[in-house]
């Protein structure tokens, strides 16, 4: 009996010149001996079904098409996937390049394998701007299927494997550019995955496409070191099995050679000629159990003394892809660097096919489980970070498909892996969003540390938050997660859009009044019908382009007093401005006004209101050129907030006088943000440069004040509009 999801299929017509006959298809349907009669008669139909849709296509190598899908479910089965995985990849491009819907490979093949073939199809007949936005739109879609289903990610790996393996007859261009394209998305997902092999497989393919010459030169390189440094490997082989067996431990020892691209990497990361990379060599060491790795690291470490800080162990704490094993650097013969690595045969198995070692291998689903549930968690928070741009969805996730990572501790002991480079920023967003957003200081160690701190291995991170407190705009040029940066900048729209709204209501109310006309006595229909004019979908959002510099309130208040003339009729009010305003309201860096200033506003397009010093040489030209896009405005009262401003101080050359300058600005209650100096040892004086935080003009008279009582002190002045 049929069940809904694995309806009956009826054969299709086998085109002519098809492959059934081919050795290449009996290898296949041979390779399927781990399936049931009836699963293996599915998958005959649907490669039936694939290679009647791609009669008339071929590959730009002239082969007929179905080559690839069933190179692809070669690929799968080699996992030992599912017959639901083998028939979407035996199916993956028919939706994207024939007449096919996903209505009929639902109603053929069940619902399981169409939502399958789905999640593999490009967006080609959506419009974008750019190659790089359908690029960015296909990988999200991919991710989101990721997410619902694993079976797709492996899938498409085993996709952009054959389709690089095969790219001779491209265009060098469009070779390049998806080699690229691989290494910098799809290697990196195969190996945030485990899959190893793949991802080494992957970069060395897209090397040799993107540059031929060198890794031909590379790989002449490495046959003829091979040749002359067979000896010394065959030197250090036999003393790591002898040395095992004297510990009584029955292991299996092979010698590994590192891939072209990493060597490759390595020579042009460090500057390096080929004869300088000594560790192009590693060793591999498979014990039966656990604490047989941690005797024969012992044994490794009595045989050759080991590199100090190059020791890791990641049985204990493993990576976030599954990854365990024991990693050491050892000083062989003749002072040649040693690499190995001691792991248990399930361990080797999952380092070789990570996420896949859970089809592969059944009867040791304990790690591959786990690594199930650690993938499904990342591809949530992957899908967490989205937003409206597909672009800097691509830019956060090519972020967090990191290489390296740190481990660190939260107060309660548990283990966090971060990328390195993580901040106590990124931890914050880690352990929630809330925490982030609240985030004031942080203590690493048991000590305060600026929250540009990058997190070393085995640190113990505690996050200090205020209720009030927001997060920092300048947070986004020092974290390094995803995660991290798509919700601060979620959260600097909100907020600006939301101060925007704000301010523009105030400047629309203010323009009001000053044509004599109350807000309040604007009728909703004429909102209505300004609304209608301008295809805007709310009042919110005159207010925010109001707010945001798009349009003039002068415009809109006429417009909605049905006046024709865009002048203004009469003088606008004077707006009251608090310091502490936020993103809407900007006090301009060249000036920096402070409280007691006279001041004048202008609203700039995407900036919001700017606020500059009455006097400001910057906004001379300007002010006379444009009078009516500037606003007379004044301070509120306001206690308790600190502001900017720069200061010049000519000193004597004296011993001591930079610290009797920053105890006398600390005594009058001001913070210093900045000093730097113009220093000439054979002149008699000096020009101390400060930026210092004051409540007013008041605090800053004091300020100055108390710095021309200091003898040497022979000049004080305040910087002005250009900061010169």
């Amino acid at each position: 009996m049929e069940t809904p999801s694995t309806p009956a299929v009826t054969p299709a017509e086998p085109p002519a010149g098809s492959m059934l006959d081919d050795p290449a298809y009996r290898v296949f349907i041979d390779s399927l001996d781990y399936l049931s009669v009836n699963d293996i008669s599915r998958i005959e139909s649907a490669f039936a079904f694939s290679e009647q849709a791609h009669a008339n296509q071929k590959r730009m190598s002239g082969e007929p098409y179905i080559t690839h899908p069933l190179a692809v479910a070669g690929a799968v089965v080699e996992w030992r996937m599912d017959a639901e995985a083998v028939m979407a990849a035996l199916l993956h491009d028919v939706l994207e390049d024939t007449g096919v819907s996903k209505a009929e490979l639902g109603e053929r093949f069940g619902r399981e394998v169409a939502d399958l073939v789905d999640g593999l199809s490009k967006l080609d007949k959506m419009d974008f701007g750019s190659y790089q936005e359908a690029q960015a739109e296909n990988f999200r879609k991919m991710l989101m299927a990721m997410a619902r289903d694993l079976r797709v990610v492996l899938i498409k790996l085993a996709d952009r494997h054959h389709n690089i393996q095969t790219m001779g007859a491209m265009r060098p261009d469009k070779r390049c550019r998806i080699a690229m394209e691989t290494l910098d998305i799809y290697a990196p997902i195969a190996l945030r995955l485990g899959l190893n092999k793949l991802y080494r497989e992957l970069q060395d393919t897209c090397f040799e496409l993107l540059h031929p010459y060198r890794a031909r030169t590379l790989e002449r390189a490495l046959h003829a070191a091979r040749g002359n440094r067979r000896e010394l490997l065959s030197k250090i082989l036999d003393g790591i099995r002898g040395k095992l067996e004297e510990a009584g431990l029955h292991a299996d020892v092979f010698g590994r050679e590192k891939s072209l691209y990493s060597i490759y990497r390595k020579m042009k990361e460090k500057q390096l000629s080929f004869s300088q990379v000594l560790d192009i060599y590693g060793f591999r060491v498979v014990v039966p159990n656990v604490p047989s790795c941690y005797i024969a690291l012992g044994a490794l470490h009595s045989l050759f003394k080991p590199v100090p800080g190059k020791f890791k162990d990641y049985i204990a704490i493993p990576k976030a892809n599954g990854y365990q094993s024991l990693h050491t650097t050892l000083i062989g013969p003749y002072g040649t660097p040693v690499e190995v690595q001691i792991r248990t045969r399930e361990m080797h198995q999952v380092a070789q096919e990570g996420i896949a070692a859970h089809w592969l291998y059944k009867d040791n689903e304990g790690s591959s489980s786990d690594l199930q549930i650690k993938t499904h968690k990342w591809l949530q928070s992957l899908l967490e970070m989205q937003s409206g741009d597909s672009s800097e969805f691509l830019e956060n996730v090519k972020i967090d498909l990191f290489p390296d990572e740190v481990y660190v501790f939260t107060p309660k002991g548990k283990i966090m892996a971060m990328p390195r480079g993580a901040t106590p920023v990124d931890f914050a967003y880690a352990v929630h969003t809330d925490v982030g957003h609240h985030c004031t200081a942080a203590r690493v160690n048991h000590e305060l540390a600026p929250l540009r701190t990058e997190l070393r291995n085995g640190d113990l991170v505690e996050i200090i938050t205020q209720p009030h407190a927001t997060p920092n705009p300048m947070w986004l040029s020092y974290v390094k997660t995803g995660r991290a940066r798509s919700k601060i900048r979620h959260f600097l729209r909100t907020v600006q859009t939301a101060e925007s709204a704000a301010l523009g209501e105030r400047l629309l109310n203010q323009e009001l009044l000053s044509l004599g006309v109350a807000p309040t006595a604007i009728a909703v229909a004429t909102w209505e019908q300004l609304l209608k004019a301008n295809n805007d979908p709310s009042i919110e959002t005159i207010y925010t382009d109001i707010g945001l510099g798009k349009r003039s309130p002068a415009v809109i208040a006429r417009r909605l007093l049905a006046r024709e003339d865009s002048s203004p009729g009469g003088k606008t009010g004077t707006l009251v401005i608090h310091g502490t305003e936020g993103m809407a309201i900007q006090l301009a860096h060249c000036c920096q006004p402070i409280p007691g200033d006279p001041i004048i506003g202008s609203i700039r397009k995407g900036q919001g209101l700017v606020i500059h010093t009455h006097d400001c040489t910057t906004i001379r030209k300007s002010r006379s050129a444009e009078p009516d896009k500037w606003i007379d405005v004044e301070w509120a009262p306001e206690s308790g907030k600190l502001f900017d401003v720069r200061i010049r101080v000519e000193v004597k050359n004296a011993r001591g006088v930079l610290a009797q300058v920053a105890a006398a600005i600390s005594e009058a209650g001001s913070n210093i943000e900045h000093v730097g100096m113009d220093a000439h040892p054979e002149q008699l004086f000096t020009m101390l440069k400060f930026t210092i935080q004051v409540a007013d003009r008041v605090h800053l008279a004091q300020v100055m004040r108390g710095l021309r009582h200091i003898p040497e002190v022979s000049r004080i002045t305040r910087e002005r509009g250009d900061g010169g």
